[in-house]
């Protein structure tokens, strides 16, 4: 592997901890750096990083157990489910309804208004989903609406896993953080995840602080975001490899959470009209290696985690500093690539 050390600090990274698969086990983990630039709090494996959009794939998992309950149905018009709050119909949905596959694969027609799902400005207001929603928020700055037709251009939105949340929230009338902690994080002992919009009042730690590309601590120290299935999970590279160590049992029929074999080659089957997009991870596949991805990019933090679950290998890797490129050209694609 590539000397850790020397390429964070030419980048500038503040902290990184990263945890690699090799024939379904862990094979290496390693943990660098501090959780704040300019004391000596170190990164260990109880770590937390925010882990922003990786919260797209927990989420995908979240949706076929429930599926497999008989609760959604990946191919039905989800204004049939929703309660609190409808897409509103227009031409474009005259022929073809938003579904749960067309969210979960960016295909639903909705596109993310510019300069929209940012990070919570002021922790005393948190706005709720429908607000969201409806446009009368500055997170999302007009009311959310199909604007091309279903399943035929990919928009890769945040809006579409806010309206995810809403409607199993709806269906089971229970928070979405609580059926993470029911059907994912309990099962799979994963006790440094979360997803909070009020981390304030825990214990933070072992939280680190995000960084700006200059190394800098970023303002208020911890992003937080109130569209928790699309962006609001807390977690280490640890409790994210138990979760891909059980995708990868469940192809064997071996998964504690119980999801099935049919299930994780519905995540991974190549989904509308892109060859690249799963439901809620992004595919590649090379000869006999199958590859699926999830990026995770906010204010101050970078995240990725690459596996290959017919392999059984992957690895996963957080840094609380924002390089401001893409995770493929700093640290996280050298780490990559000089492992695969």
């Amino acid at each position: 592997m590539i000397n850790i050390r020397e390429r964070m600090e030419h980048y500038r990274i503040a902290g990184l901890s990263l945890v690699a698969i090799d024939k379904g086990k862990i094979s290496s983990t390693g943990h660098f750096g501090v959780l704040e630039a300019g004391t000596d709090k170190k990164v260990n494996e109880h770590t937390v990083f925010n882990a922003c959009s990786i919260s797209k794939f927990l989420t995908s998992i979240l949706v076929m157990k429930l599926v497999e309950q008989g609760m959604v149905d990946l191919d039905e018009d989800v204004n049939k489910k929703l309660v609190s709050w409808k897409i509103p119909d227009n031409p474009l949905t005259k022929h073809k309804k938003v579904t749960l596959r067309n969210l979960l694969c960016h295909q639903s027609g909705i596109v993310d208004p510019e300069g929209s799902f940012m990070e919570l400005q002021s922790f005393n207001t948190i706005p709720s989903m429908v607000e969201i929603l409806n446009g009368t928020t500055p997170y999302c700055p007009t009311t959310i609406e199909v604007t091309y037709e279903p399943e035929t251009e990919f928009h890769y939105s945040d809006a579409g896993f806010c309206l995810i949340q809403l409607l199993l929230e709806d269906i089971t009338q229970k928070p979405f953080s609580h059926l993470m902690d029911n059907f994912i994080f309990k099962p799979l002992s994963m006790t440094n995840s979360t997803f909070s919009t009020s981390l304030l009042t825990s214990n933070l730690d072992h939280f680190a602080c995000g960084h700006d590309q200059n190394g800098e601590v970023i303002p208020g120290k911890y992003s937080i975001y109130p569209y928790l299935a699309a962006c609001g999970i807390w977690t280490t590279p640890s409790d994210l490899t138990k979760l891909l160590l059980d995708i990868m049992d469940a192809i064997k029929g071996q998964s504690k959470i119980d999801i099935t074999s049919k299930q994780v080659q519905e995540l991974f089957r190549q989904q509308g009209c892109k060859e690249w997009t799963g439901l809620g991870v992004f595919l590649e596949s090379a000869d006999d290696k199958f590859e699926f991805s999830s990026l995770g990019w906010g204010v101050g933090f970078q995240c990725m985690l690459v596996a290959y679950p017919y392999l059984e290998q992957g690895i996963v890797m957080m840094t609380n500093t924002d390089t401001g490129m893409h995770q493929m050209k700093g640290i996280m694609g050298e780490i990559y690539h000089s492992l695969y």
